[in-house]
């Protein structure tokens, strides 16, 4: 069977057969790496409130006075395809806040909101964002005012799998190359959950799937 003739749930079943087992696919399916070598995945908002975000996640009490004020705005059922620029995609010198905005902006990406912070840090362990090759991942959100100074919430590895950074911000803070940068990006192909569901189905009864060259 061609790949073109398989349905998505066959794809994803051919690819625990060709690819090295069902943790490669399980990754797939929460995100992956495209040729540009952006990193891609989608992230749905469920409604949590802001005073909810400041008690299941590990912040600043600074950050916390920001959660629960009028500025934070939740969103419900809302999916969104995010893209992240690693930092190894640009020279030192040009690791800045301006020009990763810029490149973010070139490659048809839009600014994100600040509960795309929140959302990232609840979905990927410390784990997970160390297999992406990274530290940590900034969301490009606009500039937060906490203290009378501007920031970015950041899920990165410095402490607890709940451990979300808000790091100082202004045009020219110059970045290490392992963090990420997340930014909204057009809508890809996903897997819906009938698609999931039909892969574990198939993944059960193995069929027999032949790769043609």
């Amino acid at each position: 069977m061609k790949f073109s003739e398989m349905t998505p749930g066959q794809l994803l079943a051919a690819l625990v057969e060709k690819h090295g087992g069902i943790e490669a696919v399980e990754r797939f399916l929460k995100w992956r790496k495209s040729e540009d070598g952006l990193i891609h995945f989608s992230i749905t908002s469920d409604g949590t409130t802001g005073d909810e975000w400041a008690n299941e996640l590990d912040v600043s009490d600074a950050t916390k006075a920001f959660l629960r004020s009028k500025l934070f705005k939740p969103t419900t059922g809302v999916t969104t395809e995010i893209a992240v620029l690693p930092g190894e995609l640009f020279e030192d010198d040009d690791r800045i806040t301006s020009n990763i905005r810029v490149q973010g902006i070139n490659r048809v990406c839009t600014i994100p909101n600040v509960e795309m912070a929140c959302l990232i840090r609840r979905m990927f362990s410390n784990t997970e964002i160390e297999a992406m090759g990274l530290w940590g991942i900034v969301t490009m959100h606009e500039p937060i005012d906490i203290c009378g100074i501007p920031r970015l919430l950041a899920a990165n590895r410095n402490d607890s799998d709940r451990y979300l950074n808000a790091y100082y911000d202004r045009p020219g803070n110059q970045w290490n190359r392992d963090n990420g940068f997340a930014f909204v990006a057009p809508q890809l192909f996903s897997f819906s959950p009938q698609i999931i569901e039909e892969f574990f189905i198939i993944l059960e009864f193995r069929p027999s799937i032949i790769f043609l060259s």
